[in-house]
């Protein structure tokens, strides 16, 4: 899936015959984002409606192709080499639809990594943020110091909490979460990243 584990490359194509608009496409696979501008149209001017471009037609492009749990399991595979030095192991990792309160869950003893399906048309790295706290649970099942440490690797762990709590989906409810790992409440299913 495009925009899950790399960037799309930027190919810019300006025309004389393009007076104002600014439009763009995926192409060869999602793999390359063609973005259509007129002749006289600046780098500076063109980034930020770049920018904007590519997160609509990649967040269409998420919800077109729907979630694919071969792309989820190569993502925390990725994720796991690059935060935790591949050391981690997990029998299945996979999107579902039943989680209406959390967007991952995490069962350590099972090693079941479970992610809401509703995550799919999200930004990737709010993905990889919600991946890699999952991952982290594999080591540590409490949200302790030392998880945090674990998922602070993550550099847009701060952004991507930010923006599920502009959703309204972290911080609250983050914090029962936490609150109820602290009582030893269902220790062996943490349950987490939770929605309002």
């Amino acid at each position: 899936m495009p925009g899950m584990a790399d960037e799309p490359q930027i190919r810019i194509i300006r025309s004389g015959r393009r007076q104002k608009t600014v439009s763009a496409r995926l192409t060869d696979g999602g793999a390359v984002l063609e973005v259509l501008a007129p002749a006289g149209a600046k780098d500076e001017e063109l980034a930020p409606l770049i920018e904007k471009l590519k997160d609509r037609l990649l967040a269409r492009s998420n919800r077109a192709a729907g979630p694919d749990d071969q792309s989820l399991a190569r993502r925390a595979a990725e994720l796991n080499r690059q935060y935790f030095g591949g050391k981690l192991h997990w029998r299945e990792i996979r999107y579902v639809a039943n989680q209406n309160h959390r967007f991952g869950s995490c069962t350590p003893a099972t090693g079941a990594i479970r992610i809401s399906d509703r995550l799919a048309p999200l930004p990737g790295w709010v993905r990889d943020y919600v991946l890699v706290h999952e991952l982290a649970h594999l080591l540590e099942a409490n949200h302790g110091p030392r998880f945090w440490k674990l998922v602070n690797r993550y550099a847009k762990t701060e952004r991507a909490r930010g923006y599920l709590m502009a959703l309204g989906l972290e911080g609250e409810a983050d914090e029962g979460a936490r609150q109820q790992d602290a009582s030893g409440d269902d220790a062996d299913d943490v349950d987490d990243v939770e929605q309002g």
